[in-house]
């Protein structure tokens, strides 16, 4: 896929899975790279502070472990040989439940905002998520991430529910914004 803005034919975003993000050993120093810089910057990733290199390496172990038992998507989006965005989806726990996943992460780097990035990598994820059999794949996202909330509706999420002012960063307060897309229904065209 083209990356909007690319500079040259050599510039092809690259989207990797789990299985093939096992052979790239760069990963997790690169995923916290961009997860620590994002969140420097105020991004909307569950975390107050960067997380650590040793958090990201056990985040990412975990994920590729639930990917490889068939209860997890993992994604990362590469332009050359460099990481410019990662998601996942991890599928629920609770045995009524498990026919449903939730999307828990797509960070993005900062330089790729507005590329197509996220749309790849979340579109990837809702077609891993609909091959794995899922039913209902949900999400929440802080009530002003509105690039995030337009994206996710474009895609076919619709908001389910919403907790005004209950995410917490230092005093300020935001709304969480819960969203699903029902897998058991036609593609969104």
């Amino acid at each position: 896929m083209r990356v909007t803005g690319a500079a040259s034919a050599a510039d092809e975003l690259t989207l990797l899975t789990a299985p093939a993000l096992a052979a790239t050993p760069r990963l997790p120093a690169a995923a916290h790279r961009l997860l620590a810089d994002l969140v420097r910057g105020g991004a909307a990733l569950g975390w107050v502070e960067p997380p650590s290199a040793a958090d990201v390496a056990a985040l990412l172990d975990d994920v590729s472990a639930a990917a490889r038992a068939g209860d997890a998507a993992l994604r990362a989006a590469y332009l050359g040989d460099r990481l410019l965005g990662v998601g996942y989806w991890l599928r629920y726990a609770r045995p009524t439940h498990r026919p449903h996943a939730d999307l828990e992460k797509l960070a993005v780097a900062a330089e790729a905002h507005g590329r197509g990035v996220g749309r790849a990598l979340a579109a990837a994820l809702v077609a891993d998520a609909r091959a794995a059999g899922i039913e209902v794949l949900t999400l929440d996202a802080r009530g002003d991430n509105d690039a995030a909330l337009r994206l996710y509706r474009s895609l076919g999420f619709t908001e389910y529910g919403r907790l005004p002012g209950f995410v917490a960063v230092g005093e300020r307060r935001y709304d969480k914004v819960f969203h699903m897309l029902d897998l058991r229904r036609p593609p969104h065209g």
